[in-house]
Formats: C-alpha cells, sequence, structure tokens
C-alpha cells in the first residue's frame, strides 16, 4: 500500500464524481475515506483502489447524521484528516406548489445540511490539530439558476455556495480553506432523472450540442471535476478561499 501524505474524506465517493474525486486524490498521494450509504458501492470503490495500491476504506454513513463517525474513520483507518469533499447530493423533480414539505425538504437536508454538518466535524479535528486543511463543497450552476420543479435542488445548492463564503470567513484564521466546485452536466447517474437519462435526450442533443447552448457541445465527464477539486484540496492551493469554480463547458456564459 503507498504511504499517504495527506487523508481525504469524500462523501458521496462510490460512484460518478464522488469516486473520481476520491480515485484523483488517491492519484495525487492522499489517503481516503469513501463516504456512502450501505447500499451503494463504497466498498467496492475502496476495494478498488487499495487494489492499484492506494490507501482506501469505506465507511457505510448518512451526511445527515453520521458526520462525526465518518471523521472517526478517517483517524482510525489513517491518523488524520487534512481534506473534507462534500459531494453527497441527490436530485428528483418536485411541484413546490403541492409536494409535501417533507419531501421538499430531503434535498435540502442531505445537500445543505450535510454539507455544513460535515464541515462542522473535519473542522473541529482541524483546529484541533492545528494543521489547518482543506473542505470543498459540490455545488452546481443550479445555484444560480431558475430551474422548473427544482426549487429544493437549487435552493441546497444556493446555500452551499453561501456557505462556502461564510465559512472562510469564519475558519481562515485556523488555516481552513474552504472553496467549490459547480458543474454543469456531468456524466453520471444523476443523469438520469425519473428513469431518463437527460444527456440522451434529443432536447439535450438539439440544444445543447448541436446548437451549442453548451460551447463545448457535451456534458463533462467526472474526471474533468475531479481535476478541479483536486487542486482546491492540494497545497496547490494556497490563497484562495470562499470562491466557487464553475465548471461548466461554458453554458452559463452562453444566453
Amino acid at each position: 500500500m503507498s504511504k499517504h501524505t495527506k487523508v481525504a474524506v469524500v462523501t458521496g465517493a462510490a460512484r460518478g464524481i464522488g469516486r473520481a474525486v476520491a480515485e484523483t486524490l488517491a492519484r495525487d498521494g492522499a489517503a481516503v475515506v469513501i463516504a456512502d450509504l450501505p447500499t451503494s458501492d463504497g466498498e467496492a470503490t475502496a476495494a478498488a483502489l487499495r487494489s492499484q495500491g492506494h490507501a482506501a476504506a469505506f465507511v457505510a454513513a448518512d451526511v445527515r447524521t453520521d458526520a462525526d463517525a465518518m471523521v472517526a474513520a478517517a483517524f482510525n483507518s489513517f491518523g488524520g484528516l487534512d481534506i473534507l469533499v462534500n459531494n453527497a447530493g441527490i436530485f428528483y423533480t418536485v411541484d413546490a406548489l403541492n409536494t409535501p414539505f417533507g419531501e421538499w425538504m430531503r434535498a435540502v437536508e442531505v445537500i445543505y445540511h450535510g454539507a455544513f454538518l460535515c464541515s462542522r466535524a473535519a473542522a473541529q479535528v482541524m483546529v484541533e490539530r492545528g494543521t489547518g486543511g482543506r473542505i470543498v463543497n459540490v455545488s452546481s450552476i443550479n445555484a444560480f439558476l431558475g430551474l422548473l420543479q427544482s426549487s429544493h435542488y437549487n435552493t441546497a445548492k444556493g446555500a452551499v455556495d453561501q456557505l462556502t463564503r461564510c465559512l472562510a470567513v469564519e475558519w481562515a484564521p485556523y488555516g481552513i480553506l474552504v472553496n467549490g466546485v459547480a458543474p454543469g452536466y456531468v456524466d453520471t447517474p444523476m443523469s438520469i432523472v425519473d428513469g431518463v437519462n437527460e444527456l440522451e435526450s434529443e432536447e439535450f442533443q438539439e440544444i445543447y450540442v448541436r446548437r451549442r447552448r453548451i460551447p463545448l457541445a457535451r456534458a463533462a465527464q467526472p474526471q474533468e471535476i475531479a481535476e478541479v477539486v483536486a487542486f482546491l484540496a492540494s497545497d496547490r492551493c494556497t490563497y484562495m478561499t470562499g470562491h466557487t469554480i464553475v465548471v461548466d463547458g461554458g453554458l452559463t456564459v452562453t444566453f
């Protein structure tokens, strides 16, 4: 097993962007705790990393209730915690007029409350150790755009962006840098909404690809988001905090 230089916890890391982030951080020399729900492919992701010679462990955890367990897993497995990537999220459509409030709130609890609870748990140990650290929040271009049947998700992502700014200011004296990444369309399992892969739809192909509403005329691959996360989590990022980098192929600069 490789000798690691940093220890990272990545939430929602069993698949999609989270898995790509875990793989990229491991490639860069970090020991990685894969945090995801127990019904996920988290253990398989950790095992795949270990088979490649990386230090990796899986912890079955819900970001709404198990933030302390994730931090404990990092210490128990690898002796510390230097990086937290808040990636866990869910998406489903809602009717803001009629959907029960509890169902509307579920996305907010996972995306926003989960990011706060995990950030606080990580920062407490970073402050106690006096070594600083990096927290990276995976947001979305939905944080600053309107979208039909997405008031729950967009509101939660907007709150994550504000959380990034506020925690960056509050925790700067402790050497903790807090930044975010806002992807646009990414080719992940979350692209499948209500059983349909939106990236394969005729609407997406016509508007975003052929008409180049996305100037680069394609969705991102998870690795392309992970590379930006890895920079923000690294020692190469030293004078940037409180900002969210948009990685969307140029989508939000068109009209």
